[in-house]
């Protein structure tokens, strides 16, 4: 009997201020949904996650998006990343389907394969850092809003190796974002 193996592809749908930062040092967004930001099912996000299976998050993602008026991941699975106990109550009140998992990015996809989520979305600045220096993300999708904020937490942290990306697309908007897509060089 053959095995039933999932391929797993990890993606990242993010956006940055101009100078590289994904939120202010307090978590804070404000200035993502000020002029340029609109409405993010304009910018391609409800094409790329209606693609996919889970999204993997960090615990202060989740704890910043659970205070949003809107749960923008509908009913795919959201797994949070914590070793804590998390009050998970908020994010049913939006109809979301969250649950919380530790370990390894590595350890993560493969329960998560293994679970049959071959689409993953990894979101959150630690998150995303961790599984790039695992080598498990293959697609960026970033877009870059027309604001300096001067400091905050920034979208890439250190590196022990270079990571070579393959330039897919650049898309402009009106109000001045800019969004460009890349695949990682296996």
């Amino acid at each position: 009997m053959k095995e039933n193996h999932v391929v797993t592809e990890c993606a990242v749908f993010v956006g940055v201020s101009l100078d590289g930062f994904i939120a202010r040092s307090n978590g804070d967004l404000d200035w993502l949904m000020g002029e340029g930001g609109g409405d993010s099912a304009e910018y391609g996000y409800n094409e790329f996650i209606a693609d996919i299976d889970a999204i993997v998050m960090g615990r202060n993602t989740f704890e910043k998006v659970v205070t949003f008026s809107k749960w923008y991941y509908g009913n795919k699975r959201v797994v949070v990343l914590s070793n804590h106990p998390l009050d998970l109550s908020l994010s049913r009140t939006h109809g979301g389907v969250v649950e919380v998992m530790a370990g390894s990015p590595a350890a993560i996809v493969s329960k998560l394969a293994a679970s049959g989520a071959g689409r993953l979305y990894v979101d959150g600045g630690i998150t995303i850092q961790q599984f790039l220096r695992a080598g498990l993300v293959h697609r960026l999708i970033i877009s870059r809003l027309p604001v300096l904020i001067g400091n905050g937490i920034p979208l890439f942290g250190s590196l022990q190796l270079d990571i070579r990306l393959n330039h897919i697309a650049t898309r402009t908007y009106p109000g001045g974002m800019v969004q460009s897509e890349y695949r990682i060089v296996s």
